[in-house]
């Protein structure tokens, strides 16, 4: 099994410490935040100012980021990894279900759907990467916001109007939020007749690189329905496989 890195988590921890204090730091300012001897944090200070990810002051001698981490940060986000993780998530619900798999994420008030992987059956659910669904309908929506406070539940779904579009929408804020308050207790959202006639889906969520996501299978209601169990149970081995716990360091859902 692998096992943690020292420098490495210390390394995250400084840039993490930069990020929450805001401010230049010197030497012994770290070392007391990070609960580290001096000397060890002298070297890795060092290191990463040889490597051009700190400054130092003339005077003062305290450090800061450059600008070479933000430029390396924006050289991953631009090939960012999060869709080849969501498509390989939603292949393997398709593979496992037979049936539509999707992932997708919260975007002020919408679902966006970072992956698609339509099902192998001749009626099923069909959608597109980089399509926005409404939130009240959704099950991956449902699924994140059950990741962070009800009082962001509540906040989220208040964005959008709450618009009937099929015969099982709910529109009646109290109920939206006890579905997600279900969800949260359960670990996994049922959605029948929401978004669409005949339609239904199954979403659990979790966090992928700090990032709130959720992912789920849909299709026709009465198939699903009958796979219910199975398809969770799929739905959750994914999840195992995808997903990590939120660390106490990471913020609740808050987009």
């Amino acid at each position: 099994m692998p096992t943690l890195v020292p420098a490495a988590a210390r390394t995250m921890s400084l840039l993490e410490l930069f990020a929450r204090e805001k401010r230049e730091l010197s030497n012994s300012d770290l070392a007391r935040l990070m609960d580290l001897p001096e000397s060890s944090c002298s070297d890795l200070l060092h290191t990463l100012h040889e490597l051009g990810y700190l400054l130092r002051t003339a005077r003062t001698r305290r450090f800061y980021p450059t600008a070479r981490l933000l430029s390396v940060a924006k050289e991953i986000s631009a090939s960012d990894p999060l869709y080849a993780v969501a498509a390989e998530a939603a292949e393997l619900l398709r593979d496992k279900t037979g049936e539509t798999g999707l992932c997708g994420r919260l975007e002020g008030g919408v679902v966006k759907v970072l992956a698609f992987t339509e099902g192998r059956h001749p009626l099923r659910y069909m959608q597109n990467v980089g399509d926005k669904l409404s939130l009240h309908v959704s099950a991956l929506g449902k699924a994140v916001l059950a990741l962070g406070t009800p009082e962001e539940a509540a906040r989220q779904l208040r964005l959008k109007p709450l618009r009937k579009i099929a015969e099982g929408t709910v529109v009646d804020l109290a109920v939206l939020e006890a579905q997600v308050d279900q969800a949260r207790a359960q670990g996994w959202i049922w959605v029948e007749n929401e978004g669409g006639d005949g339609l239904a889906a199954l979403a659990v969520a979790g966090h992928i690189g700090g990032e709130p996501m959720a992912i789920s299978v849909a299709g026709p209601t009465d198939r699903l329905r009958q796979h219910r169990e199975p398809f969770l149970a799929a739905l959750q081995e994914v999840q195992a496989l995808v997903f990590r716990p939120r660390s106490a360091r990471e913020p609740a859902t808050s987009q």
